[in-house]
């Protein structure tokens, strides 16, 4: 049974329609107060305990919610649950028969509001950046998964949007609070690898289908699932299978392919320590897949099998930096400092003593080189002889928890309120400008697939019909402060989506 809400004013009476109009808007059409402004609300104020929302009951979000309430000063509390699967939902709701339960995460901010002081949000890429921007609008502080957003415009509005409304925030790339971030930084900074010129970062990603074509079979809608509303904004679709709750992540009208998936967690170390800001050029080459001799398949909907993608920085000394992205099996050449039989992905990307490769980063530099697992985890120098030889005193304090540390920091800095406390993965100066990079190289990966059509005369098989790829093998250029290919203006159709009807435009 939902527990009965307070309601007060305009707001009690706000549809589902006008609150997504008034969110998308930015319109202060009514005002939500703090609940550490109301009394009465039936918790402890905000100064004892954070109120939580969640958004995404399933999957990461399940994983996200036990790090919140299992925070060792028990400060967290889950006050509501939103999911649109009723399968993904069940487990949470039975370990919070309290909280209220929405399968519309309108409904729940338009009758739960007073109630929670924060959302958590952990939901497919394509509807993060409209829950996420609302959930600021009501002054909500937000912990919002990685990518923050599924669009580039999207990742500035909410990096904007958590200036305007001084909340604070927090993207989910635990690895951020680890211990590895923090002695990376420190061998920067104590010179062991020299200057860094050249980065790698490459995933085992894709795990799910891609490169593949839109399925042609037209399944009937899971009864547990709320199919309108999984979609949100994202263009009407017929349901296919193998699209929830994981396959998602393939098709570029939800997803944001591999990339998007893991390149917060690896680009991230060399973006946060070398502080790389917007890079200036990218290039890429993708995967390719025949249907016939000479007959290219054509699959614009998926992300490619693989992908390499170059992106060039101008580093705060006025040098060049290249950070190299790999994914679906390719990998930066074998280096020299390890024993050949060894594997390089388990030394430089593993967890030791778990046996999980998601994928690694390597800093070529001047003096030496290091590598991390994602996040930077594990941090290793190579030759592997100087971990025993170099010892760089502890210079930053670490976070409580380490990864898990992530969320409880969080938690801390939302109690303390805007301003107040730090964390180490804010939309501001980090996790936007870091997410608007990663999806600016899905910019290029879908500008690989514009195509032209036209008639050449071959030498052997005479005049033949074809295409070309004029946004293929080019070197792009970024003017990151416009969110601007100034060389191809094609891609820059990537930048921005159209909602689907009903949903509204993202503003501030």
């Amino acid at each position: 049974m939902k527990k009965k809400s307070i309601q007060s004013g305009e707001q009690g009476n706000l549809t589902r329609r006008k609150f997504v109009k008034v969110a998308a808007a930015g319109s202060a059409a009514f005002t939500i107060l703090p609940s550490h402004t109301i009394s009465g609300l039936g918790h402890v104020v905000p100064s004892d305990k954070l109120h939580i929302a969640a958004v995404g009951c399933g999957g990461e979000g399940a994983y996200d919610i036990d790090r919140f309430v299992n925070a060792p000063k028990k400060n967290a509390v889950i006050s509501c649950l939103c999911d649109v699967d009723d399968r993904m939902a069940a487990p949470r709701r039975k370990e919070f028969p309290k909280a209220p339960f929405y399968h519309d995460w309108r409904e729940m901010f338009e009758k739960e509001s007073k109630n929670f002081d924060a959302v958590t949000v952990a939901i497919p890429d394509h509807n993060h950046a409209v829950v996420g921007l609302a959930a600021m609008q009501l002054r909500k502080h937000l912990y919002l998964q990685k990518p923050l957003t599924h669009d580039i415009y999207e990742a500035r509005i909410l990096t904007q949007a958590s200036e305007k409304y001084r909340v604070v925030t927090q993207m989910g790339d635990q690895g951020n609070s680890g211990e590895g971030m923090r002695t990376l930084r420190e061998w920067i900074e104590a010179d062991v690898l020299g200057e860094i010129q050249k980065v790698y970062c490459w995933t085992d990603r894709p795990v799910w289908p891609q490169g593949i074509a839109w399925p042609t079979s037209r399944p009937p809608v899971p009864k547990e699932l709320k199919w309108d509303l999984w979609l949100g904004t994202a263009q009407e679709t017929d349901y296919i299978d193998n699209l929830v709750p994981f396959n998602w992540r393939g098709w570029w009208r939800f997803g944001t392919g591999a990339l998007g998936d893991m390149g917060c967690h690896i680009i991230g170390p060399p973006f946060k320590l070398l502080e790389l800001g917007y890079p200036t050029e990218v290039s890429c080459s993708a995967s390719t897949v025949y249907s016939g001799i000479f007959e290219e398949a054509l699959y614009p909907e998926s992300g490619p099998v693989s992908s390499s993608i170059k992106f060039r920085y101008q580093l705060k000394n006025g040098k060049p930096l290249d950070l190299f992205w790999m994914d679906g099996g390719i990998t930066p050449e074998f280096p020299d400092e390890l024993d050949p039989d060894s594997n390089m992905n388990e030394i430089m990307g593993d967890w030791p003593g778990i046996g999980d490769y998601e994928g690694a980063t390597l800093f070529i530099g001047t003096r030496g080189k290091a590598a991390c697992g994602w996040g930077g985890r594990n941090p290793i120098l190579l030759p592997l002889s100087r971990n025993d030889e170099v010892n760089v005193p502890k210079k930053y304090p670490r976070v409580e928890g380490d990864m898990d540390g992530h969320y409880w920091q969080f938690i801390d800095a939302c109690i303390a309120g805007y301003g107040n406390a730090e964390v180490d993965s804010p939309f501001v100066g980090y996790a936007g400008p870091l997410t608007e990079t990663v999806l600016m190289g899905n910019l290029l990966l879908r500008s690989f697939n514009i195509r032209e059509k036209v008639v050449r005369q071959d030498p052997v098989y005479g005049e033949m019909e074809g295409f070309e790829f004029p946004g293929r093998y080019i070197n792009y250029k970024w003017d990151g402060e416009n969110m601007r290919i100034t060389n191809f203006e094609q891609a820059n159709q990537f930048i921005k989506r159209e909602y689907r009807k009903g949903w509204g435009e993202l503003k501030l």
